[in-house]
């Protein structure tokens, strides 16, 4: 089955999909980090807040379009955080 498909994990665009749309894992391993900090700190799990992520990056896959034989927007290109080529 030939579908454009859009993820939530930049990985997924890295490897053929047509895009992502979501967080970025090494952000959220940092924010992870920075919490276990706090916990080992002293400050104890119910203190925390609950956190969303703060930043979200879209990645698109140029070549996946070209193969189902789509285009892909140039407004979309120059609005993503990093095109795979």
């Amino acid at each position: 089955m030939r579908l454009p498909v859009i993820y939530s994990m930049r990985e997924f665009a890295e490897v053929g999909e047509l895009m992502s749309y979501g967080m970025s894992l090494p952000g959220l391993y940092r924010d992870k980090a920075r919490l276990v900090g706090k916990i080992l700190s002293g400050t104890s799990p119910a203190d925390l807040p609950i956190e969303r992520p703060t930043r979200l990056e879209l990645v698109i896959n140029l070549k996946t379009p070209k193969a189902l034989g789509i285009s892909m927007p140039q407004t979309l290109q120059v609005a993503a955080d990093d095109v795979v080529e």
